[in-house]
């Protein structure tokens, strides 16, 4: 279950995990280079609780050329679920001036093609009124409902894509 400690990149977008100094800024409230005026947002203070140094499974900026727009990670690494299947949650989020422009589908979309060569199941909480959210994981392949968690949000997975032939 290996996962790129380099940076993810996409058409329009690149995912770098947070560093000591990326973390240290969000949690002092300090301000870096590059960083939206709307960022970090409450949730990417949150996610600051989550690094660990190197850990592939944690934070990652949402970079559209040299602007972070937003955060998409793990909520930690991989564990195996009831059947057996390596399986972790993500979040994500956008400034609002980045709503809209299909960036959190395409972030989550570059992060889950790693996830599924690594062989590893992703689920995801969201609340139900969040309708910007729940086209996001539909739009990526987020299709098993498992019901609400005891938040209130509802829990998706996605499940892994079948093997393809001679793989």
């Amino acid at each position: 279950m290996v996962l790129t400690l380099a940076a993810v990149t996409s058409e329009r977008l690149v995912l770098p995990l947070w560093d000591a100094r990326t973390v240290a800024a969000i949690r002092t409230g300090d301000r870096l280079d590059g960083w939206h005026r709307d960022f970090p947002r409450e949730d990417d203070r949150d996610a600051a609780s989550l690094w660990h140094e190197g850990d592939p499974w944690g934070p990652r900026s949402i970079v559209r050329g040299a602007t972070a727009l937003g955060s998409i990670g793990f909520f930690g690494p991989p564990t195996p679920a009831g059947d057996g299947v390596p399986e972790t949650e993500i979040g994500y989020g956008l400034v609002a001036e980045a709503w809209g422009w299909g960036f959190a589908t395409e972030a989550l979309r570059a992060l889950l093609a790693h996830t599924d060569e690594a062989g590893v199941r992703i689920r995801a909480s969201v609340a139900p009124e969040n309708a910007r959210s729940l086209r996001v994981l539909a739009k990526s392949g987020f299709t098993q409902l498992r019901g609400p968690n005891e938040e209130g949000e509802l829990v998706l997975a996605r499940p892994l894509p079948a093997p393809r032939p001679g793989a």
